[in-house]
């Protein structure tokens, strides 16, 4: 009888259907690259060992790591990975050790997972994901700004976020605490709006065909906001370009940048970008939004065709904001004068903060930046990419 039992049992778990989002855990990775980290909480800690084992501590853990595995507080553990819970409160993080100096504490909930990795330390925070979602808020948008555009940005946070779980659930963790996907800092910046904004969308997310979508987002469009297929070559039915007047208030809607054509030359190098010295930088390939998708250098070895985004990429994305330029002129400087900061796909941040204060919902201006979608309950949404 129990083999018959375990039989219907499997059975009844396979026609279940897919809702797998009531899981409300997400894996950010804090730090990689470290070579010591410092964890402290004021109730004290709780650390388990790879063999199951968990110790108590009243004061910080200490980490490091050694050739294939790590130290706690000067005691080699036997395996590559610890977890660190808080007995009593938040976790308190400190990196004094991945070649830049100590950086500023960083204060979370849940727990952390420290991995040894290639000769240094990576950590996890592994965080109730609307907790998540309220780290994201202030970190991408002022809190300052209108309460329909913080809903709007909580969505599209939470949203970003459940699709990279879907996405990275074979690998160590579900997505950056950067630039790389979406800038996270735990704690801080958390106040009563951004709480606010947070748990009015609670469980809410975008969604096509009943999955959630790639909800990207960049600060100011300055123009058309762009196709994702011109950017990341992902030609989704929903990151479409569309008009947006809203973000002429936006404090990079118009920039220049000077570059020296010795630092460039340089730049490219310390890159792995084999280049002699540059004559020439000349945009030749646009997007129907009017950014540049191709760029042609002329230099002393040949001709270097790149791509707009990696050209801001390989600069400095804060150097070169945006795609959208001319060349003023050209020298022994070369002198770029542009629109917008950001890719410009999806939400453009500044276009919702105007939007929102004119008297749109967040649920219209999602509409707007997401054609064809749908605000849906994360409990309803398959795990299935569209």
């Amino acid at each position: 009888m129990p083999a018959v039992r375990a039989f219907w049992a499997a059975l009844i778990l396979l026609l279940l259907p897919v809702s797998s989002f009531a899981d409300d855990l997400i894996r950010v990775l804090l730090i990689q690259d470290a070579h010591q980290l410092e964890v402290s909480s004021a109730g004290g800690l709780t650390v388990r060992l790879p063999n199951g084992e968990t110790r108590a501590f009243a004061e910080a853990v200490v980490a490091r790591p050694l050739p294939g595995g790590l130290t706690v507080n000067g005691e080699q553990v036997a395996g590559e990975s610890v977890v660190i819970r808080s007995r009593n409160g938040d976790l308190t993080v400190r990196n004094g050790g991945n070649g830049t100096g100590e950086q500023k504490p960083l204060v979370v909930t849940g727990s952390l997972k420290m991995l040894a990795r290639g000769g240094t330390l990576l950590l996890v925070n592994e965080v109730d994901l609307e907790e998540y979602i309220k780290g994201v808020v202030p970190a991408e948008m002022s809190p300052s700004w209108h309460p329909e555009a913080l809903k709007a940005q909580a969505v599209v946070a939470r949203t970003y976020a459940l699709y990279q779980r879907t996405l990275n659930a074979a690998r160590e963790y579900d997505l950056a605490a950067t630039v790389q996907d979406q800038v996270y800092q735990g704690r801080q910046g958390i106040d009563q709006r951004v709480q606010q904004a947070v748990e009015s969308t609670r469980g809410l997310a975008v969604a096509y065909q009943n999955a959630p979508i790639y909800a990207a987002f960049s600060s100011t469009a300055a123009g058309p906001t762009e196709d994702a297929v011109n950017v990341w070559s992902k030609d989704l039915p929903y990151l479409k370009g569309v008009d947006c007047p809203f973000d002429v208030n936006a404090p990079r809607y118009q920039w220049r940048a000077a570059l020296k054509v010795q630092d460039l030359e340089n730049t490219f190098r310390r890159q792995g970008v084999d280049v002699g010295a540059i004559a020439s930088l000349t945009p030749f390939a646009y997007s129907k939004a009017g950014r540049v998708t191709k760029l042609r250098i002329l230099h002393s070895r040949g001709e270097l065709i790149l791509r707009g985004e990696d050209f801001r990429r390989l600069i400095g994305y804060s150097v070169i904001p945006s795609t959208q330029f001319d060349v003023e002129t050209m020298g022994w400087e070369i002198v770029l004068s542009g629109r917008g900061a950001g890719h410009a796909v999806g939400l453009c941040q500044w276009g919702a903060k105007e939007m929102a204060e004119h008297g749109y919902s967040y649920a219209t201006i999602l509409a707007y930046y997401f054609p064809g979608t749908e605000l849906k309950r994360t409990a309803s949404l398959s795990r299935v990419l569209p």
